[in-house]
């Protein structure tokens, strides 16, 4: 049990949540049944099935690149409330730490 609960620890750090104390238990007996299932699913003979990283072929879908008619620049930059050159301009998000 005390290596689900620092599996728990590990997990609060990692995905840098703060769970209450008294969920702690509820989530160490969670992962406790899952490795338990886990435990179970090794039990399971597959040397004669072949790795797959999908069940179903998957297969890229492409279509031809059509170039198309586009709304006219003028109009597409009358509706924005910032232009810069041709431009849209947005206010900036992320600031450098220069």
């Amino acid at each position: 049990m005390k290596d689900i609960e620092n599996i728990v620890s590990y997990s609060e750090k990692l995905a840098h949540l703060k769970i209450p104390e008294d969920k702690k238990t509820e989530f160490a007996e969670q992962i406790g049944k899952i490795l338990t299932f886990v435990e179970k699913l090794n039990e399971l003979d597959t040397s004669e099935i072949e790795p797959t990283a999908h069940i179903l072929p998957v297969e890229n879908v492409t279509r031809k690149d059509i170039v198309k008619p586009s709304i006219d620049q003028q109009i597409w930059l009358s509706q924005a409330p910032m232009r810069s050159g041709g431009c849209i301009k947005v206010p900036t998000i992320i600031k450098s730490q220069d």
